[in-house]
């Protein structure tokens, strides 16, 4: 037994199969970090923190000595609990192919945002320093999506100026994406007109409004130990409890690698 403990809960084979293929869709979808980021992992659970390399000074134990601790980074573990009915998960057992998941939906959401807003915009209890937080270059503005072409531009000629080659991400929150590809000007598509300046475009929902990254490796860390799994809690005579779960930190390694975006006003 680990300590997921799945073989202790009431879900035949194939209900646990559909579980997880229904997670790996949402999630795959939902998290956007992952795909501009260094991914690093998965370590397991026995990984607490991530070294560093530095030293912090300490009171000495004894006169004339000197003292330093290591300074490491610790992992944050997050959890997403969810319920699901008994008899429909074994519902899959029969065959059935539209067995109700939301619930499990939710819970990929929630854990995917928790994860992303931490690398994008920080969080301070886990001591992580988000993207956008931590970034030397002055947010750029845009009036519109018409506008956005120009400002894309200004925040590729920043990190050039600043030696961050490409290639180049533009991540997009939910608000702006929508708003980029309704857009046209002429007839023509304003998406078809910003696809060309960057490598990849990045459906990111946790992100408040748009960045563009530096996907050129070295900047930004994302450490795995637990990857995303899913376990089980407890179960009564309808439902079973389970939860999504992982364990990870994230480093910025240099803080001129990404531009953010914002809506002017």
């Amino acid at each position: 037994m680990n300590l997921l403990k799945r073989e202790l809960a009431p879900i035949t084979p194939e209900a646990w199969a559909e579980i997880d293929r229904e997670a790996q869709r949402v999630l795959k979808l939902h998290l956007a970090a992952r795909k501009v980021v260094d991914f690093k992992g998965p370590f397991g659970l026995e990984l607490g923190a991530v070294n560093t390399g530095r030293l912090k000074n300490v009171d000495p134990p004894f006169a004339n000595v000197s003292a330093s601790v290591r300074v490491v980074q610790p992992l944050v573990h997050l959890w997403a609990p969810f319920k699901m009915s008994i008899a429909e998960l074994d519902t899959v057992s029969r065959g059935a192919t539209d067995i109700d998941v939301d619930p499990l939906i939710r819970a990929a959401e929630r854990i995917a945002a928790a994860e992303d807003h931490a690398v994008f915009h920080g969080y301070d209890a886990a001591a992580v320093q988000g993207v956008l937080k931590a970034a030397d270059h002055a947010p750029l503005e845009y009036h519109g999506a018409k506008n956005l072409p120009g400002v894309i531009v200004g925040a590729k000629e920043l990190l050039r100026k600043a030696g961050v080659g490409g290639p180049y991400a533009l991540v997009l929150g939910p608000s702006i994406y929508d708003e980029l590809h309704s857009a046209a000007e002429d007839g023509f598509p304003i998406r078809d007109r910003v696809a060309p300046m960057v490598e990849t475009i990045v459906w990111a929902p946790a992100l408040t409004e748009a960045a563009v990254v530096s996907m050129r490796g070295g900047d930004y860390e994302l450490t795995v130990g637990q990857d995303l799994s899913i376990g089980f809690t407890s179960f009564d005579h309808d439902t079973v409890e389970l939860y999504l779960t992982e364990s990870f930190t994230f480093r910025v390694l240099s803080t001129n690698a990404a531009v953010a975006i914002r809506r002017k006003g």
